[in-house]
């Protein structure tokens, strides 16, 4: 392909994925408030509270684009992929394109485990540490941006593991290798959860690690899987 088709179909593929965004953020406009009543049951026996005029409008939009966005991700994805695909082998491409299935489900299973086990009790700490000298009035913009953040964030970690299999299928890592690293994963895991909680807190912070280092150790195993089927 010539520069120009290679900017023909960057455009192509890009309109593509602007018209999915777009029908999912419109699609998502209809259940909006639903979608609110779910993040709010995350935090039992808080009534979140607007200090500003447009505060609720704009994190409705928020809400709204940011699950239009994850409806849109099969298509946006795929387009992605599609394009980059022509720079690939034969294998190379066979392989990307059956992991995204499970690209799409280990996003959504870290987004559950999110939502079931870590919210839950990290909400109870940060909502409730300190009430006995501050009473906690929780805007809504705030509640919505930690909540849909770590949502987010998790449900990125649990792509570990595929990432591992990946890169260990093609080559390019190996179990020897991340079994010599582990050392470096834990302070690495710590690090990253740092970066994605809201606070310092050494409670939320491990509540995010442990699962991470649990991800890596999987990540390992996995690793052992993708040496055999290269080797086959």
């Amino acid at each position: 392909m010539t520069y120009g088709e290679h900017l023909r179909e960057l455009r192509e593929r890009l309109i593509k994925s602007v018209l999915a965004l777009a029908v999912g953020v419109a699609l998502s406009f209809t259940f909006t408030s639903g979608i609110f009543d779910i993040l709010k049951s995350r935090a039992e026996g808080v009534t979140l509270i607007r200090t500003g005029v447009a505060e609720m409008i704009g994190t409705y939009i928020k809400v709204a684009v940011i699950s239009g966005i994850v409806l849109a991700t099969p298509v946006w994805l795929y387009q992605i992929v599609a394009f980059v695909a022509p720079g690939m082998t034969r294998q190379e491409r066979r392989l990307v394109y059956a992991a995204l299935p499970a690209v799409v489900a280990s996003f959504a299973i870290g987004v559950l485990f999110a939502y079931f086990v870590l919210l839950p009790p990290a909400l109870n700490f940060l909502i409730h540490f300190g009430e006995e000298i501050a009473l906690p009035l929780i805007r809504v913009g705030d509640y919505v941006s930690v909540v849909t953040s770590l949502l987010f964030w998790i449900g990125a970690i649990f792509e570990t593991p595929l990432i591992i299999y990946l890169l260990a299928r093609l080559g390019v890592v190996t179990p020897e290798q991340l079994a010599r690293h582990r050392r470096h994963a834990v302070v690495g895991a710590f690090v990253i959860a740092a970066v994605i909680t809201p606070t310092v807190d050494p409670v939320n912070q491990t509540l995010v690690a442990g699962p991470l280092l649990i991800l890596y150790e999987l990540g390992i195993l996995l690793a052992k899987v993708a040496v055999r089927a290269r080797g086959g």
